[in-house]
């Protein structure tokens, strides 16, 4: 995995100057995305690395339908030259984490042990907003295995609110 990131987080570097330059970082975004999840269909991955198969005919498959922007389209045609299309997720993941910096949001997943409210979700994001001094684009997930409470995982920061792991605690306390 950490090889994966090595050769991916150059590619996407170069991917996330190419569209800030041109002002099209959501356009790219979306259309990484796309070819990141095309890329880890298993159909498409088991013909990454034929080497009948020509770099125009899987940049074909890997680009979204619709206008794509030509520069994109010579980026994902560089990867297939250099036969690196199996990083793409990587680098989607790089990219996305370079454009939320670059636009001062902080990405955050909340999982809880069931569904959160509209009210408690919101008390949270200002929360976070407050503790971060940015804006947080928020994700939910349910482990009903948390028993309760919830964990909030926002990049570098874990913030662990769950029953399950507090019950942990105790036990320790208890056992020492």
């Amino acid at each position: 995995m950490s090889q994966t990131l090595t050769i991916a987080r150059p590619y996407a570097r170069a991917a996330f100057s190419l569209a800030r330059e041109h002002g099209r970082l959501a356009q790219w975004s979306s259309q990484l995305g796309f070819a990141a999840l095309a890329v880890s269909e298993p159909a498409v991955h088991s013909v990454l690395g034929d080497p009948r198969l020509d770099a125009q005919s899987l940049v074909d498959v890997l680009l979204p339908p619709g206008e794509v922007d030509p520069i994109f389209r010579q980026f994902i045609s560089v990867l297939a030259e250099s036969r690196r299309l199996e990083v793409l997720p990587e680098v989607a993941g790089l990219f996305d984490g370079l454009r939320a910096e670059d636009e001062h949001v902080v990405k955050a997943t909340i999982t809880s042990a069931s569904a959160l409210s509209e009210a408690e979700l919101a008390k949270l994001r200002d929360a976070l907003r407050k503790r971060f001094g940015r804006e947080v684009e928020v994700s939910t997930a349910i482990d009903a295995s948390l028993i309760g409470g919830a964990v909030i995982d926002a990049g570098d920061v874990v913030i662990d609110g769950s029953l399950r792991t507090k019950l942990a605690r105790l036990g320790a306390a208890l056992a020492n």
